[in-house]
């Protein structure tokens, strides 16, 4: 046999930098929780910076936004004056039917407004009201339903129909 004995310790070869208890505390502590902290600091940092106040698109506008009122009270004489119908057109209408945008018809577009002209002021007036297709209801907008049908029989009549402008219906004679 070899004289060559090989009588090394192996609690030597295995030592590491953490000697006692406390020295683990410390590196659990250094390892874990310090990043940890330090990753929160970084969140909050980086969540609030230029970040604007709930609510408000503008910061300068929040207080505003935040306390302006939900509804308004709009009250209108019901014997007033009516709006034309061409007023009511450049007011609602004309986005849609000034450009025939989703498949309205055009204004002065004899052709896309023969078929519907053939089917009455009625019903014109109740698809006005209404809504059709992709035309949302205009009734209780803006715009008092005779309004309303005024700027139908605007649009009709330059369609080629002959509609009568309409009025408001005369009050009932009292007894």
């Amino acid at each position: 046999m070899s004289d060559n004995h090989n009588t090394t310790d192996h609690a030597e070869d295995h030592s590491g930098p953490i000697k006692t208890p406390k020295q683990l505390l410390l590196a659990i502590v250094y390892s874990f929780v310090v990043p940890v902290f330090g990753i929160i600091g970084l969140t909050y940092v980086v969540g609030t910076h230029f970040k604007p106040v709930a609510g408000a698109v503008d910061p300068t506008k929040s207080i505003e936004q935040r306390i302006a009122k939900i509804g308004t009270v709009q009250i209108k004489d019901a014997n007033g004056p009516l709006k034309s119908g061409e007023d009511v057109f450049k007011a609602q209408c004309i986005a849609c039917h000034g450009t025939g945008a989703a498949g309205s018809p055009k204004y002065q577009d004899k052709a896309a407004w023969g078929a519907r002209i053939g089917k009455g002021y009625a019903a014109l007036l109740t698809s006005a009201l209404k809504g059709k297709g992709n035309m949302g209801a205009q009734g209780g907008g803006d715009f008092d339903d005779v309004e309303v049908g005024r700027a139908v029989v605007f649009m009709a009549n330059a369609g080629g129909a002959k509609f009568a402008v309409p009025d408001r219906p005369a009050a009932p004679a009292a007894k």
